[in-house]
């Protein structure tokens, strides 16, 4: 081990959530050796300088052996639910004459539309499941669309029918864009962002433009945090699948780090705890979010999933969230409680019982079951306990309706509890083998994001006859190139997971094949 090795062997792990931003570090033993729960600030770089400055502050000189920060944030979520941040996309449609029945942005919500859209087209072009191509391309229809938002357009998203059996198409979009608009206008291609499904496939595509601008300020922020410390560190964001990408490989799919908050949790969770099958329950303030562990990773979702009112299919974990969290409001009667979906969020430390406030939460009703020891205000009036006693109640019937959904039917999984809310979460559960609670968990989304590895996808279409054998070691090689670009070491880098999907009513029989590598990052 070099003199350097040993200078650059800790890294931190930072998660961005609604109510709290979490750092932790790790040494080369992944053995955490700081820690810190900041409350998450409305800009992005406030929070994380406040949560890096704190776990910094107890290194002292050992700051200067850092070499790695990765990073977990909701800011591409919030910019498309609260319409803020986002840029102007001209949408590319190459599939004139057959897909023109439902013209870009159709389903979106209109106010969604106002903020993203600078025009439509939709040309000649596309491709058949075999990579040849339905019509040419109508270069000169795109030339003259490119001229008319010239100006007005901050990115350009390109999606063809079947891209994923032939990028070639989208690719040469994307030179005409460069040609046309210069290489200040982003292009994103459908082929790298999608899957199968042309109107979700373009959804998500439009959506990853229409995030450069958000991307742009996290990345900024993120360096402007480091400038200001003096770290030359390498910085890596977390993605929806649990994994890490390097930093300009995010600035080009942003849309990859929705989802990344409950990504982290469920590494994170599976670290902590030790097993690698279970389901976990990370509980806010606000809501429980419930994902499964499959072989240590997220399960991914197989539906399409809805962001900000539009349908995509990228890929994203499996979650199911419901509405119970520690400051989730407590009303009604003993007879009758209700509970939620309302909750005081991060005003619990001065609203909730326990702290002196007035509103009666289910943190209140934790400690009164012996479940937490928080707060100092004496307990409340018989009345009010009574209500607590019932909602904590339901609130364990709720958790254990998720889990059951969640279960799919088996019942010998374990449950992990994680989050700063985990006490929530009763010692058994029916439909649960048992309930772990690992140290560190309400850490567990920053945990998540350090210990993650890199990954890299490749999807494709192929005849499932002879062709199939060469398309799957293709497609295995692009996902390790992948992997590589977004920066795991190339010397450790393995497929991890290979899935083929048979294809119905098409002319020949076909496959969608579906390849994921991964590997650690190197040691500076």
């Amino acid at each position: 081990m070099s003199a350097s090795d040993l200078e650059r062997d800790l890294k931190i792990g930072i998660d961005v959530g609604g109510t709290n931003t979490d750092a932790v570090v790790l040494d080369r033993a992944d053995t955490i050796v700081a820690r810190t729960k900041q409350p998450t600030t409305a800009d992005v770089r406030t929070g994380v300088g406040q949560a890096l400055s704190a776990v910094l502050g107890e290194l002292g000189e050992d700051e200067r052996r850092v070499g790695r920060i990765m990073l977990g944030t909701t800011h591409a979520t919030n910019a498309v639910l609260q319409r803020r941040g986002l840029g102007r996309v001209a949408v590319v449609r190459l599939g004139a004459p057959a897909g023109t029945a439902v013209p870009p942005l159709t389903a979106w919500p209109t106010d969604l539309v106002a903020a993203v859209s600078a025009g439509s087209i939709m040309v000649g072009g596309g491709h058949f499941v075999d990579g040849s191509a339905i019509a040419p391309l109508d270069r000169e229809a795109i030339r003259r669309f490119l001229g008319s938002v010239a100006g007005l357009a901050e990115a350009v998203a390109v999606t063809g029918i079947f891209s994923p059996a032939s990028g070639d198409q989208e690719q040469e979009v994307a030179e005409l864009v460069r040609h046309e608009l210069g290489s200040g206008v982003a292009v994103s291609m459908s082929h790298e962002i999608g899957s199968l499904g042309l109107l979700e496939r373009e959804n998500a595509t439009v959506l990853n433009a229409a995030l450069y601008r958000a991307a742009g300020e996290v990345t900024q922020a993120l360096d402007a945090v480091l400038a200001e410390r003096g770290l030359e560190v390498a910085a890596f964001f977390a993605q929806n699948d649990g994994t890490l990408m390097a930093l300009d490989y995010a600035s080009r799919y942003p849309v990859l780090t929705i989802g990344s908050g409950p990504a982290n949790s469920i590494r994170g969770a599976a670290f902590l705890s030790g097993v690698d099958e279970a389901i976990v329950l990370d509980v806010g303030g606000t809501s429980t979010d419930l994902g499964v562990l499959v072989r240590g990773f997220p399960r991914e979702s197989s539906f399409a999933t809805d962001i900000g009112g539009v349908r995509t299919n990228f890929r994203m974990p499996d979650i199911l969230s419901v509405a119970v969290g520690g400051g989730t409001i407590v009303g009604g009667s003993p007879q009758a409680p209700s509970v939620g979906p309302v909750s005081v969020g991060f005003r619990i430390a001065s609203e909730a019982l326990a702290f002196g406030g007035a509103t009666p939460t289910l943190t209140d009703a934790a400690v009164l079951a012996d479940r937490a020891a928080l707060g100092t205000a004496p307990p409340p009036d018989s009345g009010i306990r009574a209500l607590l006693r019932s909602a904590i109640d339901v609130a364990d019937g709720i958790i254990a309706d998720a889990v059951d959904q969640m279960s799919l039917g088996r019942k010998d999984r374990p449950v992990v509890a994680v989050g700063g809310g985990a006490f929530l979460v009763p010692d058994r559960l029916a439909g649960a083998a048992k309930v772990l609670r690992p140290d560190h968990a309400d850490v567990a989304n920053a945990v998540g994001a350090a210990i993650a590895l890199v990954s890299g996808r490749w999807e494709t279409l192929a005849p499932a006859g002879a062709g199939r054998r060469k398309a799957i070691e293709e497609a295995g090689e692009k996902a390790t190139r992948r992997a590589i670009q977004a920066g795991a070491d190339p010397k450790t880098v393995q497929i991890i997971e290979i899935t083929e999907t048979p294809l119905s009513y098409l002319h020949e029989p076909a496959v969608r094949i579906n390849v994921k590598a991964a590997g650690p990052l190197g040691w500076l």
